[in-house]
C-alpha cells in the first residue's frame, strides 16, 4: 500500500449507546480556538486489500476538512474520524459502531464500498446516522425492503456502469460473444448482473463465471477466457485481483477487449499488473479531477497536500464532506441544534452543487443523476476518453 501524508484528527470516545438517534456534536467542545466543533465520521477499507481505493476517498474527505478549518473567522470548526473496514464485510459492522458510539459523529462519508455498506446498513438506520457514499455502487443497497433508512448514495449505482459497458461493447465494438467474470463481491455480482442483462437485451451472446476474490492462481480462469471463444471479456471485481488475472491472461496471449469497473480503475492496479495492464478499458461514475477544468484547483491542492495525484472518488468524496459541512454550516446558522435525525432529514432534501457534478438523492437515497465515464491503460497510464455513452454513439 503506498503511503501518504494522512492529516490525523484524535478524538474522545464517547460511549453511549441507547441516546445515539437523539445526539449530535458538541456544541461546547472546544475548537482550540474557543469556537463550537462538529464531527463527522468516515467509513472506508483503508488498510488490507484494494485499500488504495479508501485511501483515495479519505484524502479527499481530509482535504475538504482541511480547507474548511483553515479559512478565517468560521463559525465553527470540523472533526473527521476515521473507521477502517479493511473493506471487508465481515468486520463492516464493528467499523460503523465505533462511529455509531462516538455520539458526536452527525454524519458519516462512506462507506466506500458495497459489502460493507450492505454489512452496517442497519445499524446506521437503527442510530438514524446519515452514511453519504462517494462509492458503494451495488444497485440493490438502496431497495427499501432492505432497511437501509440512512443511505445516501453519492454516485450512479452499478445498473449505469453495467449498462455503460454494455452499450459500449454491443454499439462500438459490435462484439458478439462476451465473457463476463465476478468476483462473487456484493460489488461484483451487482455490476455483472446488469451487465449480463443489457448485453443480453442488445443481441450478445454471454457467458457468466464466478472466480472469488482472493483467487491465489488466476491461471485456470484464464484459460477459461482463451477457450471461451468470447470476443470481449467484462471483470467485476476490485485491482487486487484484477492484476494477477491480467498477467495470467497475457501471458496465455489473450488479446480481446477487456473492461472493468470502478473497483479496478486505480494506479495500483496498473502497479501491480504492470504491462498486462495495458489496453484495458475501465469504467466509473467519475470523472478525472486531473483533466477537469472545474477540479483544476482541487488537483492542485491535493497533489501538495499528498504528494500525488488524486484517483479515483477522490473528487467525488470531497465534493460529498463539502456538502454535509455546509448542510451543518446552515443549520448552526439557524441556531437550530443538530441532532443525527436532523442531519439525516436535511441531507436527503439537500442539494449542492460541487466540484464534479450536483449532488441531490431520490425518495430512496439514491443519486438523481446520471454519467459514465470510460478510460484506457496506455502506456503504464490511465487515460480519460470521456463520457462512455457519448462514446458508444460516436
Amino acid at each position: 500500500m503506498l503511503k501518504r501524508s494522512m492529516i490525523k484528527i484524535a478524538l474522545p470516545v464517547v460511549a453511549s449507546a441507547l441516546v445515539l438517534s437523539a445526539c449530535g456534536s458538541d456544541d461546547d467542545e472546544d475548537s482550540g480556538d474557543g469556537g463550537k466543533t462538529y464531527t463527522i465520521g468516515f467509513q472506508a477499507g483503508l488498510s488490507g486489500e484494494n485499500a488504495q481505493l479508501g485511501i483515495n476517498e479519505a484524502n479527499g474527505a481530509d482535504l475538504a476538512v482541511l480547507q474548511w478549518n483553515n479559512q478565517p473567522n468560521v463559525p465553527f470548526k470540523i472533526k473527521l474520524t476515521k473507521s477502517d473496514d479493511e473493506a471487508s464485510e465481515t468486520k463492516a459492522a464493528s467499523a460503523a459502531q465505533n462511529l455509531i458510539d462516538k455520539s458526536e459523529v452527525i454524519a458519516v462519508i462512506g462507506p466506500a464500498f458495497s459489502g460493507p455498506t450492505k454489512a452496517s446498513g442497519q445499524l446506521y438506520a437503527a442510530a438514524k446516522l446519515a452514511t453519504v457514499s462517494p462509492s458503494a455502487t451495488n444497485p440493490t443497497l438502496t431497495d427499501p425492503s432492505n432497511g437501509f433508512t440512512s443511505l445516501l448514495r453519492g454516485v450512479p449505482n452499478d445498473f449505469a456502469q453495467g449498462s455503460g459497458m454494455a452499450t459500449y461493447y454491443a454499439q462500438k465494438l459490435k462484439l458478439k460473444k462476451v465473457l463476463i467474470v465476478n468476483d462473487k463481491t456484493e460489488y461484483g455480482v451487482g455490476l455483472s448482473d446488469v451487465a449480463k442483462t443489457e448485453l443480453t437485451k442488445a443481441g450478445v451472446e454471454v457467458i457468466s463465471e464466478a472466480v472469488p476474490k482472493g483467487t491465489p492462481d488466476y491461471t485456470s480462469a484464464a484459460t477459461t477466457v482463451k477457450n471461451s471463444g468470447a470476443d470481449g471479456m467484462i471483470y467485476a471485481g476490485y485491482y487486487q485481483d484484477a492484476a494477477p488475472f491480467a498477467k495470467k491472461l497475457k501471458e496465455q496471449g489473450v488479446t480481446i477487449p477487456m473492461i472493468s469497473g470502478d473497483g479496478t480503475k486505480d494506479e495500483k492496479f496498473i502497479e501491480l499488473a504492470g504491462d498486462a495492464a495495458n489496453n484495458w478499458l475501465l469504467t466509473c461514475p467519475c470523472t478525472d479531477a486531473n483533466v477537469e477544468a472545474t477540479t483544476k484547483d482541487f488537483a492542485a491542492a491535493y497533489s501538495a497536500q499528498f504528494k500525488e495525484a488524486p484517483s479515483t472518488y477522490s473528487a467525488e468524496s470531497y465534493d460529498l464532506t463539502n456538502m454535509v459541512i455546509q448542510e451543518i454550516k446552515k443549520l448552526d446558522e439557524a441556531g437550530t441544534k443538530i441532532t443525527r435525525e436532523l442531519m439525516l432529514n436535511t441531507l436527503r432534501k439537500a442539494s449542492y452543487k460541487g466540484l464534479t457534478k450536483t449532488f441531490s438523492f431520490d425518495e430512496k437515497g439514491e443519486f438523481a443523476g446520471k454519467g459514465i465515464y470510460l478510460y484506457e491503460v496506455k502506456a503504464g497510464k490511465i487515460g480519460y476518453l470521456g463520457n462512455i455513452e457519448e462514446l458508444a454513439k460516436s
